[in-house]
């Protein structure tokens, strides 16, 4: 085998690994993503508009 070709070969090789890798990292995130669910609103309490008595 020529030394090009092991060179291609090994990097070849490399790429291979980095996108499996990057596929598998990728799968889990996706997998164990939690929905972020959105934060309960508090509800505004509307007193009884009342007019004033006094004099």
């Amino acid at each position: 085998m020529s030394l090009t070709m092991t060179i291609v070969m090994l990097i070849a090789g490399w790429l291979a690994v980095a996108a499996a890798m990057l596929w598998g990292v990728l799968r889990i995130s996706r997998r164990h993503h939690h929905p972020v669910q959105p934060a309960p609103t508090r509800k505004i309490e509307k007193h009884d508009a009342r007019h004033a008595t006094a004099h």
